[in-house]
Parts: C-alpha cells; structure tokens; sequence
C-alpha cells in the first residue's frame, strides 16, 4: 500500500469513524486460518469458558449451540496463531489509524452458523470498556468467508465516534449489551467483504451485524488495538477482556494435547 493510500485510510477512518482496510489474508491464507477456526468450533481446540453465545438473549433453533459463537483470546488458546501473518498485518494497519503506540489488547472470533438468523445487536465497543485518559481505539474485522447482507456483514453509522456514548442496556438475558438504532439510522453503512478483506472502526463507532439467514457459514477473525500505555493501565485495574489464569490452563492442556 503506498503513502497516499495510507493516508487515506487514516483520513476516512477519523472522519467516518470506520474504513475498509483491503485484502489483508490471501487465498491460500485464509484456508489456513478457516482450519484453525473451524477446530475451535469443534472443540478440537479447547476454548473453556472463553466460548460463549452472543445471541443467547434468542432461544437457540434444535442442533446449534449457539447462535452467535464467540470465542476470546484465540492467540492466547492456541499460540501458533500468532505466526501466521494476521496479527502483524493488522497491527500495522491499526498504528496506521490510530498512533505507533498501538498494541493488541485482545482478539476474538465471532462465527455465525447458516440458518441461525439472529442478528448482533447495536452497540458501541466503548460501552463493555472501563473509562480510560486516552480513548483511542481500533478494531480490525476480517471476513474469512464472503461477507454480505443476510449473512452478517458489518454495518457502521458514519460519524457516530465524535457523539456522546449512547446509553446501552442489558439485552434480555442480561449477558451483553445494545443501544437503540437501526439500518435506517442516518449514516448507517453496510461493508460487504470478500474473504481475507478487513474493515476497522473506532471504540465509539456504532455498528451491528443482520444475522445469518443464508445457506453459507459467516467466520470472521477479530484484533482489537489500543495505546499500549493504556493496555498497562487496564490490567493494573483488571481488565484483560476474559484474559485471566483459566486461559492460561487451558492454553497448557492445548500444548499437552500436542496443539
């Protein structure tokens, strides 16, 4: 990517609050990520307590486990992960946006099943996260599979970063977060992706994804980044986003697992 073009990244990014990044995983890439995902889903790779449903506030249809998958720390699960050329490609493009200070605070997995049509409530990532002096913020979302409306592509409110966090509430079962607002909200923006393309959005920006009423499986690859400054400042105060000691055993039985 040349100088103007990442100019242009940062310059849409500050102004809308969200930007495509382009390919970020070639071809080849991404079925080697797609493997990885696919052995956490399985349970192949043991997420423990990292696993949970986004979607649990909807009763869940006979034989899925859940509606929306999400599974935190992947990096720290399965460690090899962090050899692969994600990590690095999406670091660079999060100092790109946000400042050369930045550093991962966390990444996740969020995967949604063919059929589960439920659908990832609005809301803005600043609202789960302690307050902190320095407020920047960047999360990368890369598609590992085709990226669309009815499956659950990302959509995004162009200037929602420079408003007032909105007030969010519990959604019914108590164990996330939404906000009121809606595809008709102005501004509102789909980004469909191909698999390997990236798009990323600040702390503040709203966002939401439809849920996935196709016939094809929607994974997507998630690497939140931040000051590592304030990094050190969360997790003097606690906050390491799931992170804590059962990780770590369960990243051991991985490795004792021959992982």
């Amino acid at each position: 990517m040349t100088v103007s073009a990442h100019l242009e990244l940062a310059q849409v990014f500050q102004q809308d609050g969200f930007t495509a990044t382009g390919p970020l995983l070639s071809a080849d890439e991404v079925e080697v990520y797609r493997g990885i995902y696919d052995r956490f889903l399985s349970g192949e790779i043991d997420s423990g307590d990292k696993r949970s449903d986004l979607g649990s506030h909807v009763p869940r249809r006979d034989g899925v486990r859940e509606n929306i998958t999400q599974i935190m720390w992947p990096s720290a699960l399965h460690r090899p992960i962090l050899d692969l050329p994600l990590h690095s490609r999406a670091l660079a493009v999060a100092r790109e946006l946000i400042g050369d200070d930045a550093e991962l605070d966390f990444d996740m997995l969020i995967h949604k099943a063919p059929h589960t049509g439920v659908p990832t409530p609005w809301h803005q990532d600043a609202a789960y996260w302690i307050d902190l002096p320095d407020t920047r913020a960047v999360s990368i979302w890369v598609a590992l599979d085709e990226a669309v409306l009815d499956n659950g592509c990302m959509w995004y409110v162009k200037g929602s970063h420079q408003q007032p966090l909105r007030p969010h509430r519990p959604t019914s079962d108590g164990k996330n977060i939404e906000t009121d607002c809606s595809e008709d909200e102005p501004g509102a923006t789909a980004v469909p992706l191909s698999p390997g393309e990236g798009a990323a959005h600040g702390g503040h920006t709203l966002h939401y994804s439809r849920g996935n009423t196709t016939d094809t499986v929607r994974r997507a690859y998630i690497l939140n980044y931040r000051p590592a400054a304030m990094i050190r400042l969360e997790r003097a105060q606690g906050a390491d986003h799931g992170l804590e000691e059962n990780v770590r055993k369960v990243r051991n039985a991985n490795a004792d697992a021959g992982e």
